[in-house]
């Protein structure tokens, strides 16, 4: 009996880790469909939309745009290599269309506990292109309050990746979901904390947010206890592996996404690169299961969430207040993970598609 059960165990490990295996590169078309949804005939619009990175765990395979624009271009001129693809419609009674498909190839991105923590322990020296994820920016301080509870969290620790870990396990146990908060947030971490906070950070504390705010949270103490961090901005393609809560799907692959931007993270080890983290997912796994901090499935996530990332997302860009080219009436911007776009320096309101006037849908190609 205990062998037939071990070797039922076994085959389905197996199955599991063949099924791993082939899902660990998927493959999804994404259209955007713009209607600017701007009237008023004597301005024209311009229009910003981000576009994925190029990277070792996230191919494009094919791009694609038309419309009646006057002018439309790619472009990455910024101090973050954000590339947008950018559109003008000058002053016109006519609708501002157009569409974009993107064909994208996904690898799961997972980096082992082991390689980070032997490369930590060298104390590698920082390379200087990394140097500007450990500066504060408008809305990333990394000085005053925000350093004062990164060294209370931190408190005896010198390896870097134990000071990323102790503030990862405060983050996920100290922040929460607040769906209040409209779209992903702002990530403005000089809002979120207080000296009373501070003070109560073990007792009380209690940071809520999206997952903009709360990877801005992260990051922002992680820059403080000097370890270079920052935020990637993205969107949910469709199902996750783990829990709907984390991105669904109908049965043939399809999924309408145009609400579904989310915020990650990364931090900088030398001599193993950058490492993917999602501090913000456990809180939503939290909410939207209604689970605890200390269910089994919680911990599941938030040990692999220090780590990795499930590729059922798309990555834009690591900008947090910088300068879109061409340059817009209203900058520097604070993030760049949704379209945006002016009409005589009004900014359109990115939050409500409808508003705006885009609508976004992925297909998952088996």
């Amino acid at each position: 009996m205990k062998k037939s059960l071990f070797l039922g165990v076994g085959a389905l490990l197996c199955i599991a880790t063949m099924m791993q295996a082939a899902e660990s590169v998927r493959t999804f078309e994404v259209n955007y469909d713009f209607d600017v949804k701007y009237d008023d005939t004597q301005y024209g619009v311009q229009l910003w939309n981000p576009m994925p990175q190029r990277n070792s765990y996230q191919k494009v395979r094919k791009l694609s745009f038309n419309g009646n624009y006057d002018h439309a271009e790619l472009n990455s001129n910024n101090a973050y290599d954000a590339e947008s693809l950018y559109a003008k419609w000058i002053k016109s009674d006519r609708p501002k269309k157009m569409h974009v498909t993107l064909l994208v190839e996904t690898r799961e991105r997972s980096v082992p506990v082991e390689e980070i923590a032997k490369a930590s322990a060298q104390n590698l020296p920082l390379p200087s292109v990394v140097e500007q994820y450990l500066a504060p920016t408008a809305h990333i301080p990394t000085d005053g309050i925000i350093k004062g509870l990164a060294a209370r969290i931190t408190q005896g620790k010198t390896d870097r990746f134990e000071k990323v870990k102790a503030i990862y396990y405060w983050a996920t146990s100290h922040t929460f979901r607040d769906s209040k908060v409209i779209g992903c947030g702002t990530g403005d971490v000089n809002k979120m904390v207080t000296q009373k906070q501070v003070e109560d950070a073990y007792e009380h504390g209690y940071y809520g947010g999206k997952c903009t705010d709360l990877s801005s949270l992260f990051t922002a103490l992680v820059r403080a206890a000097g370890v270079p961090a920052r935020e990637v901005f993205g969107i949910r393609l469709g199902k996750s592996h783990f829990s709907k809560a984390l991105g669904k799907s109908d049965e043939q692959g399809l999924a309408t996404i145009s609400t579904w931007q989310h915020c990650r993270a990364e931090y900088y080890i030398p001599g193993a690169g950058w490492i993917p983290t999602d501090p913000a997912d456990i809180t939503k796994l939290m909410l939207v299961e209604g689970l605890k901090y200390d269910d089994p499935k919680v911990k599941v996530l938030t040990e692999k969430y220090l780590h990795s990332w499930e590729m059922n997302w798309m990555g834009f860009n690591t900008g947090r207040d910088f300068v879109l080219s061409p340059k817009p009436e209203q900058f520097p911007i604070n993030m760049f993970g949704y379209p945006y776009a002016e009409a005589e320096g009004d900014v359109l309101n990115y939050y409500d598609p409808k508003e705006f006037g885009f609508a976004i849908t992925s297909q998952e190609i088996k």
